[in-house]
């Protein structure tokens, strides 16, 4: 049977993503950089990298916590995400998953890089389901800081 791309569940988990990411980094507009921890000494980094008047370029990582020369968990780490807000619909879609930087809606399958039909769909379920707990375990390292790059 061919996949077919379920249109409104999709927009529907974009829209939620949105409105988490709003939740979890609301001063979005004027800091470039928002930390905050999770449970097992993890910190989730969300750093703007480019805006537009109706977009923002958001990359999604997980990092270890403090200053640690080995990080025993780094196999359980999420990966990095690039994930593009529509301010002006209210809507975010992942669009970048480490070193995959562009994602068919659909794929036919069996394919050469073994993508799955619903490759799209799926990732923008997990960072539902990333954020989603985010919300609910994440808490402050510090307050809102905005991070300056290292130009004089």
């Amino acid at each position: 049977m061919r996949y077919r791309v379920d249109l409104k569940r999709f927009m529907a988990e974009c829209e939620a993503n949105y409105q988490r990411l709003v939740k979890l980094f609301p001063d979005m507009e004027n800091l470039d950089h928002y930390r905050f921890g999770i449970s097992g000494g993890r910190h989730i980094s969300l750093r703007v990298i480019k805006r537009a008047p109706y977009t923002s370029l958001l990359e999604i990582s997980e990092e270890a916590a403090g200053d640690r020369d080995v990080d025993k968990t780094a196999w359980l780490s999420a990966p990095t995400m690039e994930v593009r807000l529509y301010h002006d619909a209210r809507l975010a879609e992942v669009v970048s998953c480490e070193a995959v930087h562009r994602i068919n809606p659909r794929y036919r399958y069996p394919n050469r890089k073994m993508h799955q039909p619903d490759e799209k769909a799926q990732w923008n379920r997990f960072l539902s389901e990333w954020l989603a707990s985010c919300l609910e375990r994440g808490y402050a390292v510090l307050s809102p800081i905005a991070f300056v790059d290292e130009e004089p």
